[in-house]
């Protein structure tokens, strides 16, 4: 029996500026109605220059973002690019096997709108470091609070009212933290593993912007975890005990995705770090994201600057 009888046609969209990896594992599974988004800015990418695409791949040029991140001007143009009314977005960061768009159209079927989790890997010392933090935070949050992750995400466009949705995505930085308040989604503890940083200002420049889209999508929630995470460090001060308690439990959650770093064992230096990185992310007026400076003033109010 063939796909066209089997699955709902799909779009995947897929931001990237170059051909990797990733666009020839998720094009290798796509069905004979389904169809692969390669979105990137301009004709000066890398990708726009490939002569032969696999079938049903079509590259779209979405130009520069406007008040807007290019991760969501990426988006936005894809959505009104796509042909089918199930969607798919993802990374081109991370390894897709072969039965992951399968997955994926399984869990839409059984929840509805769903998303896949995230494990951020450190590639330099600081975000080896920050890695419990991810863990804690990128992992376990996603995954306990049902939030979107771009990586790995499936919906109908009649999840959400889109005219609304791109409306706004063209006016944010965050693309999954605004398709959250949109949708409702389920998470599936499956997890896939994102290389994070590379360069100490690579990662510096990720954390101010994963702090800064916590803040803007779920400010109850950030000042909350400002203060339990004071407070959890001041009792490993008193109570050493606690920080043992603290590292084993986080290895143990670690695990319990298939993380299994040792990197986990640094969870109370990590969660020390943060303090002061915390800081720093809000006392900055802008950060770096794919090549872009931006000042993001407010959740719809984002000035894309020269870098």
């Amino acid at each position: 029996m063939s796909n066209r009888q089997t699955r709902t046609p799909t779009s995947v969209l897929l931001p990237t500026v170059s051909w990797t990896g990733a666009c020839d594992e998720v094009a290798a599974q796509l069905g004979p109605e389904d169809e692969l988004l390669i979105i990137h800015d301009d004709r000066d990418d890398p990708v726009s220059g490939r002569d032969q695409l696999p079938e049903n791949v079509r590259l779209i040029r979405a130009g520069d973002p406007v008040g807007c991140s290019g991760k969501a001007n990426a988006i936005a143009a894809g959505m009104e690019a796509a042909n089918h009314d199930r969607l798919v977005w993802t990374d081109d960061d991370f390894h897709h096997p072969p039965d992951w768009l399968t997955q994926l159209h399984q869990d839409y079927a059984e929840h509805g709108p769903t998303t896949e989790l995230p494990a951020f890997v450190g590639q330099d010392p600081l975000a080896v470091l920050l890695e419990p933090i991810y863990v804690l935070g990128g992992t376990l949050g996603t995954y306990t609070g049902d939030h979107a992750w771009g990586g790995a995400v499936i919906f109908d466009r009649s999840d959400l009212d889109e005219t609304r949705f791109l409306s706004e995505l063209r006016q944010t930085i965050s693309d999954d933290g605004l398709l959250g308040e949109h949708t409702d989604v389920t998470s599936v503890q499956r997890v896939r593993r994102v290389p994070m940083g590379g360069s100490l200002r690579q990662t510096l420049e990720r954390h101010i912007r994963f702090n800064r889209i916590f803040a803007t999508h779920d400010p109850a929630v950030a000042k909350l975890s400002s203060v339990l995470l004071v407070a959890v460090l001041v009792g490993c001060v008193l109570f050493p005990l606690l920080a043992v308690v603290l590292t084993v439990l986080t290895a143990g959650i670690g695990v319990s995705f298939g993380i299994r770093r040792a990197s986990l064992l640094l969870t109370v230096p990590a969660l020390a770090a943060a303090v002061p990185l915390g800081v720093y992310a809000f006392a900055r007026d802008t950060f770096v994201w794919g090549g872009r400076r931006y000042h993001w003033h407010s959740k719809f109010d984002v000035e894309v600057l020269n870098e």
